[in-house]
């Protein structure tokens, strides 16, 4: 079963906090697909499975960004 979900995330400002972001999210387990927003700041992940939102706050902030809860 696929899963998408949209996540908010702030202080990102240039194409590097985007790649930034895709590459830590990418790298949990089960993500299939990575789209970052940067003008709304809105990440939409798919995965094979609901992700935990824990989880992907931690990626966020390993990027150096903060998701908005």
């Amino acid at each position: 079963m696929t899963t998408q979900s949209i996540y908010t995330v702030t202080g990102m400002t240039c194409s590097h906090c985007v790649n930034s972001v895709d590459t830590e999210v990418r790298r949990l387990p089960g993500v299939t697909d990575v789209q970052v927003d940067l003008p709304s700041g809105a990440v939409t992940v798919t995965s094979d499975q609901p992700l935990d939102e824990t989880a992907v706050a931690a990626a966020i902030d390993e990027a150096g960004y903060e998701l908005v809860r």
